[in-house]
């Protein structure tokens, strides 16, 4: 009677597992990890969305050979194409930068382009095919640009006169540059060097762009940096790296920079930003990630959004904005 009861219960079992699923099936164990972000609108763009910059309740859109795309989000479960343009921006436009009103597309072997979007409805490219080349990324602080051109380090241009950019010096680096950041005060330069990691540069003695601006300090990294942002006020420098995912640098001590903390999740970290002891990272097919880096020693892994190919990421106090390759415009609200 016991052996019959065993049996019975052992066939019960068998039959929940089946209909169940098994407990190594993806779905029995995928919990949800959205952490109260959540996607509020998707729009196609044009063409394939690389980068995006945001001013005011406008977004610009940098979409390869789609050249640029203007979004206006005052309803941002209800998004609205302004304008886009192609005529005279020229290859592949990968990044974007904003001042004032112009934006700075980078393109690779075809520079920098200009364009002026004073008036969103109506953008015109004022220069093409700036000779900063090849064109990885682009920063703009005050009056200057600062172009990440890879094995050529970073070039820099007086943009003052937006219509009329004037080339000055450049910064060499080792490795191949990819993208840049600068301390508040304005006295050291962050560049992330591919292969290479990060490198440290004084340019406290700017003189208009035409300084020698020696390294201070390197550290190397894991996989390839591709992104970089600091805080000044923690002293931290956080970084996309590839199949390293993040990794975050001390550099407290000019002396001795270290890595302090490094989370590799999946995807291939792509770029980021950093806001109130998070940082939001695109990763590629892995999609969104975000991390409470409070503890720069053991960032944590808070969110993880599901998207087809995120490349370039805005926020704000209440959404994100993530610019995906496949899918578009990406538009996911902050808890």
């Amino acid at each position: 009677m016991k052996l019959l009861r065993n049996i019975g219960l052992t066939a019960l079992s068998l039959l929940l597992m089946i209909s169940c699923g098994k407990p190594t099936d993806p779905e029995s164990l995928m919990p949800d990890n959205t952490g109260g972000y959540h996607i509020v609108k998707k729009y196609a763009t044009t063409a394939f969305a690389q980068d995006i910059v945001r001013k005011d309740k406008i977004l610009y859109i940098a979409q390869g050979e789609g050249g640029l795309i203007i979004i206006d989000i005052q309803d941002p479960k209800n998004p609205k194409t302004l304008s886009s343009i192609t005529e005279g921006v020229r290859g592949h436009s990968k990044k974007i930068a904003l001042k004032d009103s112009v934006v700075y597309l980078a393109a690779g072997n075809y520079g920098i382009t200009a364009v002026n979007i004073a008036n969103p409805n109506q953008p015109n490219v004022t220069v093409s095919n700036l000779n900063m080349k090849p064109a990885k990324n682009v920063f703009v602080l005050g009056d200057y640009l600062f172009a990440s051109v890879s094995e050529r380090g970073v070039k820099i241009a007086n943009i003052g006169y937006p219509t009329q950019p004037d080339i000055r010096g450049r910064i060499i680096t080792y490795g191949y540059a990819h993208d840049v950041a600068i301390s508040k005060d304005t006295l050291k330069l962050f560049a992330a060097c591919g292969e290479v990691g990060l490198t440290v540069f004084d340019i406290s003695d700017f003189q208009n762009g035409f300084g020698v601006y020696p390294p201070i300090i390197s550290v190397n990294t894991p996989g390839y940096a591709e992104s970089i942002v600091i805080s000044d006020e923690k002293s931290l420098a956080f970084m996309a790296c590839g199949t390293a995912g993040l990794q975050i640098i001390d550099y407290s001590d000019m002396n001795q920079l270290h890595i302090v903390g490094s989370y590799n999740s999946s995807g291939y970290a792509k770029e980021l930003k950093y806001r109130n002891d998070k940082v939001y990272m695109t990763t590629e097919k892995s999609g969104l990630q975000v991390f409470d880096v409070k503890n720069a020693s053991k960032p944590k892994l808070i969110a993880q959004i599901k998207t087809e190919y995120a490349l370039g990421i805005e926020i704000d106090d209440k959404y994100i904005f993530v610019a995906d390759e496949q899918e578009g415009l990406i538009i996911i609200s902050i808890p």
